[in-house]
């Protein structure tokens, strides 16, 4: 599909036309397709009701919604709604935002961290996967991040849910672990 999207180019109209199918396909190659610049809150909300797979969701977040100027509104929204995909695309948008997105300022992260932890005993698979995504790639940023994140975890991992003990066991590996230090110039791994 990334061939077929790359053949094709920016096309906003037959990015429509592709999701209106109701493919499965058709609505990965949508969202590889279509221009953020046209992109409108109507459409990312038209298109989160129609969500019902993992991989659409991380596509089009990925592909698409993370480049659109309402990605951090969106994501703070939707990281408190109710149905699993949509909540997961939420935290989708952090993480992809994060890994993505070399400008935007540290406190928009921080901003997320009370989000991620709120939404910890989410106990759905694909919520808390991507719960534990957005948490871990925040603390992946910079050393700052990577500080506000592991006590993030650490306030996480004292929730009584077994989701959140297994998301704070998970990205404190990660986060504490000698090749995330060493990304960040730092050798003392206890030390945080």
């Amino acid at each position: 599909l990334r061939a077929l999207a790359k053949n094709i180019g920016k096309n906003h109209q037959l990015a429509q036309e592709l999701w209106s199918t109701g493919v499965h396909e058709a609505r990965l190659l949508a969202g590889m397709i279509d221009d953020p610049a046209e992109v409108s809150q109507e459409q990312m909300e038209e298109w989160a009701g129609d969500f019902d797979s993992w991989d659409v969701v991380d596509g089009s977040c990925g592909n698409l919604f993370d480049k659109t100027p309402f990605v951090v509104g969106k994501a703070h929204e939707w990281s408190a709604r109710p149905e699993e995909y949509v909540k997961r695309a939420g935290f989708v948008m952090m993480a992809e935002l994060a890994v993505h997105d070399k400008k935007t300022a540290d406190r928009t992260f921080l901003e997320f961290l009370p989000l991620i932890i709120r939404e910890s005993s989410d106990d759905r698979n694909f919520v808390k996967k991507a719960v534990n995504w957005a948490l871990r790639q925040i603390g992946k940023r910079n050393m700052t991040l990577n500080k506000a994140a592991v006590q993030a975890a650490k306030t996480i991992q004292k929730q009584d849910s077994s989701s959140a003990r297994w998301m704070a066991a998970d990205a404190l590996r990660e986060l504490t672990s000698v090749q995330v230090q060493k990304k960040f110039g730092s050798t003392a791994k206890k030390s945080l």
